[in-house]
C-alpha cells in the first residue's frame, strides 16, 4: 500500500536516475558542442533549439501528462531522451552541420518536456492522495540534495570519462542510465490521486484541460506573475552554467582540461546540496514565500553581475558557489509556492507552461550572450545576463502583492480556492 513515506522514496529515486543521467553531460556538454566545429554562436543557438523544442513541446506534452496519466508521460521521456542523446553522439562523429544539431536538439528537448510538470504533479497528487500532512518545502529540499549528489556524480564522473576515454562517452552512459530509469519506473510509478477523464474522448479532453489551465493559470494572478518572472531567469540560468565551462577553462589556461569543465558542474551539485539543506529555514526567516523569492532573485543579479568583473580562476570559482547555492535555495520555496497555487487536474500542463516561460527565454536570451561572448568575452556577457535578470524582480512584486493563502502557507498540500478567479473558484465547488 503506497504512503507519504513511500511516495517521497520514488519521487526521490526518479529525480536521482534523471539527474545522474542528465548530469553526465552537463560539465562538458559546451566544450563537445564546440570540439565538434560549433563556434560559440553557433553552441548556444544549439542549446536555444533544444530550449525552442521545450517551449513547443511544454503545453502538449504537459497535456498528454494530465490526459494519458503522469507515468506514461514519464516513460516516453525516458525513451526519446535517450534516443536523442546517442543521435547526438553520432552528430559528433560525423562532425555534422549546424542544421542537424538544431533539429535533434529540438528533439532532446522534446524528451525534457516529458519529465517536465509530470513528475513534480504526480509527487503532490500521489501526496495529497495518501494524507501527507507535512512541510512541502521539505519535500522539494530533499528533491534538492538528492539532485545534488546525483549532479556531483555525475558530473565528475562524466569530465573524467570525457578526459581519458573520450567526449563521446558520458553520452552514450547517459542514454543507458535512462532505459535503467525506464525499467525502474515502470515498477514503481504509478498514478496515485490522479484519475485522467476521457469519457469527452482523447482530444475533446485536451481541448478542456487547455481551456482550465488558461483560466486556473494564466488568469491567477500569482501565477501568471511567476511565469513572467521565469522569462527572465530561465535563460540567463542556462547560459550562466553552460558558458562557465569555457569560462574557467580560459581562466585556467588550458582549453583541455575537461576535469575542470567538470568542476563546475560538481561545484554547482555541492552548491545544491547544500541549498537544498537551507531551503526551509530560508523560507522561515520570511512571512511570505515571495519576500524569499525577492530577497534570493536580488542576490542572484548581485552575483551574476560579480561573475562578469570577478577575472580571477578561484575568485569565479567563488562565485559559483554563491551562485548555485542561491539557484538551489529558491527552487524548493518555488515550487511549493506554484503547487499551492494550483488544482490537481490541470496541474501537470500549468506545471509545464511554466516551465514554458523559463525555456522562452533561453531561446531569446542564449544566442544574445552567446554572441555577446563571442565579441566582448565571456565576463561581459554575464554583465548582460545581471541586467536582463533585473526585470525578474518586478513580476515578484507583483505575485507578493497578490496577498494569496499559498503565499504563507506553512505544511501539507492544498488547493486553495481563495487563490483562484471567481469563475474558476465556481467550478471547483462541485464534484469533478
Amino acid at each position: 500500500m503506497a504512503t507519504p513515506r513511500s511516495i517521497q522514496r520514488t519521487y526521490l529515486l526518479l529525480l536521482l536516475g534523471n539527474t545522474l543521467a542528465a548530469s553526465l553531460i552537463w560539465g562538458i556538454n559546451t566544450i563537445f558542442l564546440l570540439d565538434a566545429g560549433l563556434s560559440n554562436l553557433e553552441a548556444f543557438a544549439a542549446n536555444a533549439f533544444f530550449t525552442a523544442g521545450m517551449v513547443l513541446f511544454e503545453v502538449p506534452t504537459g497535456i498528454v501528462a494530465d490526459t494519458v496519466g503522469r507515468r506514461a508521460s514519464y516513460l516516453l521521456g525516458t525513451l526519446t531522451l535517450s534516443a536523442s542523446t546517442l543521435l547526438y553522439v553520432l552528430l559528433w562523429v560525423v562532425e555534422a552541420p549546424f542544421w542537424q544539431w538544431a533539429l535533434v536538439s529540438v528533439f532532446i528537448g522534446l524528451g525534457f518536456t516529458f519529465f517536465s510538470g509530470a513528475v513534480e504533479a504526480w509527487l503532490v497528487d500521489a501526496l495529497a492522495a495518501t494524507g501527507f500532512t507535512g512541510d512541502l518545502e521539505g519535500v522539494f529540499s530533499r528533491g534538492q540534495i538528492v539532485s545534488g549528489v546525483a549532479m556531483l556524480t555525475g558530473s565528475v564522473a562524466g569530465g573524467f570519462l570525457a578526459q581519458y576515454l573520450g567526449l563521446g562517452v558520458p553520452f552514450v552512459l547517459r542514454g543507458v542510465v535512462l532505459v535503467v530509469m525506464f525499467v525502474a519506473a515502470f515498477a514503481l510509478m504509478h498514478d496515485l490521486g490522479f484519475t485522467p477523464d476521457r469519457s469527452l474522448g482523447l482530444v475533446a479532453e485536451m481541448r478542456h484541460v487547455v481551456a482550465d489551465s488558461v483560466e486556473y493559470g494564466w488568469r491567477v494572478p500569482a501565477v501568471k506573475w511567476l511565469m513572467v518572472e521565469a522569462l527572465f531567469t530561465g535563460g540567463v540560468g542556462i547560459y550562466a552554467f553552460y558558458a562557465l565551462q569555457p569560462y574557467l577553462l580560459e581562466l585556467w589556461g588550458d582549453p583541455e582540461a575537461y576535469q575542470i569543465a567538470g568542476l563546475v558542474a560538481a561545484i554547482v551539485a555541492g552548491a545544491q546540496i547544500l541549498g537544498g539543506i537551507l531551503a526551509p529555514r530560508i523560507r522561515h526567516l520570511f512571512h511570505r514565500r515571495t519576500s524569499a523569492l525577492i530577497a534570493l532573485a536580488a542576490l542572484n543579479v548581485v552575483t551574476l553581475g560579480l561573475l562578469g568583473v570577478v577575472d580571477s580562476f578561484w575568485g569565479v570559482t567563488s562565485l559559483i558557489v554563491v551562485w548555485g547555492l542561491v539557484f538551489a535555495a529558491t527552487m524548493p520555496i518555488r515550487q511549493a509556492f506554484l503547487n499551492s497555487l494550483i488544482p490537481s487536474r490541470q496541474r501537470a500542463t500549468i506545471l509545464s507552461f511554466n516551465s514554458l516561460m523559463g525555456s522562452s527565454g533561453g531561446v531569446w536570451a542564449q544566442p544574445v550572450l552567446g554572441r555577446a561572448a563571442d565579441v566582448w568575452g565571456y565576463g561581459p556577457s554575464y554583465l548582460i545576463g545581471a541586467g536582463i535578470t533585473v526585470f525578474a524582480l518586478p513580476p515578484l512584486a507583483l505575485a507578493r502583492r497578490q496577498n494569496t493563502v499559498a503565499d504563507t502557507l506553512k505544511r501539507g498540500v492544498t488547493e486553495p480556492e481563495e487563490n483562484l478567479p471567481a469563475s474558476a473558484a465556481q467550478r471547483t465547488a462541485g464534484p469533478e
